[in-house]
């Protein structure tokens, strides 16, 4: 008789702790549907803390570093008060990622006809997949990508805007003035990238490229 009521507790336990972790699913899939805005318009989480472990409050207040991902097994900050608690959670989150239509060999340019937007869950891709399928047009590839395959951000790098030993437009500008001059640059960049320029007069200057192909300079 008292086994029994032992392990009758040891199941009381446990139970209050699945109660407890279960009832944080829910805000905390909130709160991720919320960060996944935009994104993500199917979203769930499941706690995997023990409930032992979680914060004692039933509604903490839910916090992930800004350059946190977003999606898959992710630490969240909870805070009840002063006492704050790192908690494991597994997200999942369905939405669209660009995905290679045809094999893409090594330095080819992709164009539109190379890519598009498939569905499927965020949670499973690898790290740095594109979501985004205006930053994939124009790049260009690192490696070969096979049909099908989800372009990562380390596959390729954007197109140059300027070459090095092209002459460049540099504008220097500050508050209420602007002063141009033209230059050599030094190393290839692209858009929003910093380049260094050689100008006429041999000084060497370094400024932002723009869409243009320009290097802004703020002063």
């Amino acid at each position: 008789m008292r086994s029994l009521k032992i392990w009758s507790g040891v199941a009381s336990l446990l139970v209050s702790q699945l109660a407890l972790a279960g009832a944080l699913d829910q805000p905390l899939t909130q709160y991720f549907q919320q960060r996944l805005a935009g994104i993500s318009d199917d979203v769930s989480v499941k706690v995997k803390t023990p409930g032992t472990q979680l914060p004692a409050c039933p509604l903490p207040e839910f916090s992930t570093p800004g350059n946190a991902k977003l999606w898959g097994s992710v630490s969240v900050m909870a805070r009840c008060g002063s006492d704050k608690r790192f908690i494991q959670v597994q997200v999942i989150a369905t939405g669209n990622y660009v995905v290679a239509i045809r094999a893409i060999p090594r330095g080819a340019r992709i164009d539109e006809a190379s890519v598009q937007l498939k569905s499927g869950r965020l949670d499973q891709l690898p790290p740095r997949t594109m979501m985004d399928i205006g930053q994939a047009t124009d790049a260009v590839t690192l490696r070969d990508i096979a049909p099908g395959q989800p372009v990562i951000q380390s596959m390729i790098r954007q197109a140059w805007r300027v070459k090095a030993g092209q002459q460049v437009q540099v504008i220097a500008s500050g508050e209420g003035f602007s002063v141009n001059g033209e230059g050599k640059a030094l190393n290839n960049a692209a858009v929003t990238q910093n380049a260094r320029v050689r100008m006429s007069s041999g000084q060497v200057v370094s400024g932002t490229v723009d869409a243009d192909g320009n290097i802004l300079i703020n002063l």
